[in-house]
C-alpha cells in the first residue's frame, strides 16, 4: 500500500511591538515557508508557535508574557525571539517549558529552533516563497529596513542593549528589496530602522552596485534613488540630525512623501538634557519653520513622552505651547515607564506621581487634538492624493478607507471616500475634501 504523503508542518506566529520586529517576523516567516511549512491561524492547529516579543516597556513586556503564557496554553509548544530574548531570565522564570529563547534579529536561530520542534517535511531546494518574500503587511505596502540598532545613548531607552549598535544594509542590497517589492505590486513603501537619518554612518557611507551604477550608503542617496521606483516613499524614525534638512527637496520634488517621522520627545530645554536629546527648542522650531517654507505641505509625526523624572509643571507647559508653536500634524504621547537597565533610572531625580503623569498626559492629548482640528480644517476644500486600504465604492454605495499622503499606516488618520467606480486595496485616487475632523477627512473621488 502506498504511503501517504506527510503533511507540511504548519507554524503559528505571534508579532508583537514596532514596524521593526514586524519586519524581522516577516523575514523569519519568509524562510519558513521557503521550506514548506505552513502558516496556521490558531495555536491549537499548529505543530509549533513562534511570539516575537517586544521589551521595551514593562507593558510590551507584560503583553508579551501574556502573548507566550496564552500559546502554552492553547499550544505547549512554544519558541520565544524578539527584544525579551535578549534578557531570557524573565521568560524562563515565569515559563520554564518553553522550547527555545533567541534574541532578537537571530533569524537562524528560531528557523533551527523551529526544525528541532517540527522538521520540515520537503526538499528545502524546492522555491515555495515569491521574489519578495513573505509579508505580513497587505499587498500595497511595505516596512523596508534599512539597518538595526542604533547608536545613540537616549537615557530612557534600551534599545543599544536589546538590539546593538548601528548596522547598516548595503544601499545596493536595501534597492534590490525594495525594486522586488515595487515588482510585486507594492505601492508604499515605509522606510523604517531604529535610527533611520544615521544610516550609513557605521560603514563610512560606502558605495555598493545598483544596477549599472554605485550607491553610497547615505540617507540623502538612498531616499533619491528608492524615489525613482515609482512608489509612495515615507520616512520614519527619523533622528534630527542637520543633514535631515537635505531631503526636504526631494519632498519638493515629489521623490518622497512630504512627511517626516522624528520623535522630538519633549520640548523643555531641561527635560530634553535628562533624556539626552537635542536640547534646543528654539532651534528646532527654526528648522521646521524653514522646511515649511520649503514644502508647504510637509506633514510632521512625532511621539512625545509626558512625566519623564524631574519633568515640573513649568516643564510640561513648556511642551503644550511648544505644540502650539510648531504645529506638529500628528503626536501621539506616552506616560513615562522605568526601563529596566536604562539610565534614565540613575539620574537621581525626583519621579513624576502616576496621577500626574495621567493629568499630563491627558491635557497633552487635549492639546494635540486642538492643534490636529485647526490644521485638518486646511484640507477642507483641496484635492488629495489618496491610496486606498479597504475596498469601497461602486454599487455597493460603502464608503472607501484609504490615507492620503500625510497619514502612514495604523498609526495616523483614515480618508473615507465616496466613489461611482468600485475602488480596491492599492488604488491611488485623488479626492476633493468635503469636511474633516481632528483625524481624518472626508471626500470624493473624481
Amino acid at each position: 500500500m502506498q504511503e501517504e504523503p506527510k503533511r507540511n508542518p504548519r507554524v503559528s506566529f505571534v508579532s508583537l511591538g514596532c514596524p521593526k520586529a514586524l519586519v524581522d517576523s516577516e523575514r523569519i516567516v519568509t524562510q519558513l515557508r521557503a521550506e514548506g511549512y505552513e502558516l496556521a491561524r490558531h495555536h491549537a492547529g499548529a505543530d509549533v508557535v513562534v511570539v516575537n516579543t517586544c521589551g521595551f516597556l514593562d507593558s510590551a513586556k507584560a503583553e508579551s508574557l501574556d502573548a507566550i503564557g496564552a500559546a502554552l496554553a492553547e499550544n505547549g509548544k512554544v519558541i520565544v525571539t524578539g527584544c525579551m530574548g535578549a534578557e531570557p531570565q524573565q521568560i524562563t522564570d515565569k515559563f520554564p517549558d518553553v522550547l527555545a529563547i533567541t534574541g532578537p534579529q537571530q533569524y537562524e536561530s528560531v528557523v533551527e529552533a523551529v526544525h528541532r520542534a517540527a522538521a520540515p517535511a520537503h526538499d528545502p531546494f524546492v522555491d515555495l516563497v515569491p521574489e519578495q518574500g513573505v509579508k505580513l503587511t497587505p499587498r500595497h505596502y511595505a516596512y523596508l529596513k534599512i539597518s538595526e540598532g542604533c547608536d545613540n545613548s537616549c537615557s530612557f531607552c534600551i534599545i543599544p542593549h536589546l538590539r546593538g549598535p548601528l548596522v547598516s544594509r548595503p544601499a545596493g542590497d536595501v534597492l534590490r528589496e525594495a525594486e522586488k517589492l515595487v515588482r510585486a505590486g507594492v505601492k508604499e513603501l515605509l522606510v523604517i530602522s531604529q535610527d533611520t537619518s544615521a544610516y550609513g554612518r557605521d560603514i563610512r557611507y560606502a558605495e555598493s552596485a545598483f544596477g549599472d551604477r554605485s550607491v553610497r550608503a547615505r540617507f540623502l542617496d538612498l531616499a533619491k534613488e528608492l524615489g525613482e521606483l515609482g512608489a509612495w516613499v515615507r520616512l520614519h524614525y527619523v533622528y534630527p540630525y542637520p543633514h535631515v534638512d537635505e531631503v526636504i527637496g526631494l519632498m519638493t520634488e515629489g521623490k518622497v512623501l512630504p512627511y517626516l517621522d522624528i520623535p522630538f520627545q519633549h520640548a523643555a530645554p531641561n527635560v530634553l538634557r535628562a533624556m539626552k536629546r537635542p536640547a534646543n527648542e528654539e532651534k528646532t522650531l527654526g528648522r521646521i519653520k524653514a522646511w515649511r517654507a520649503a514644502c508647504p505641505d510637509l506633514t510632521l509625526r512625532s511621539t512625545f513622552i509626558v512625566g519623564f523624572p524631574g519633568e515640573t509643571e513649568e516643564d510640561f507647559q513648556t511642551l503644550l505651547d511648544w505644540l502650539d508653536e510648531a504645529e506638529i500634524d500628528r503626536a501621539g504621547a506616552f506616560k513615562y515607564e522605568p526601563v529596566a537597565g536604562a539610565p534614565a533610572n540613575d539620574l537621581g531625580l525626583a519621579l513624576v506621581p502616576d496621577e500626574v503623569k495621567e493629568s499630563r498626559w491627558k491635557r497633552f492629548m487635549e492639546k494635540q487634538q486642538a492643534v490636529s482640528a485647526r490644521l485638518m480644517k486646511r484640507k477642507v476644500g483641496k484635492r488629495l492624493q489618496v491610496i486606498i486600504d479597504e475596498a469601497g465604492g461602486g454599487p455597493s454605495g460603502a464608503r472607501a478607507k484609504g490615507r492620503t499622503r500625510a497619514d502612514a499606516p495604523e498609526i495616523d488618520g483614515s480618508a473615507f471616500v465616496e466613489s461611482r467606480r468600485p475602488l480596491r486595496p492599492g488604488d491611488i485616487v485623488s479626492i476633493k475634501v468635503e469636511r474633516a475632523d481632528a483625524y481624518d477627512v472626508y471626500g470624493a473621488a473624481g
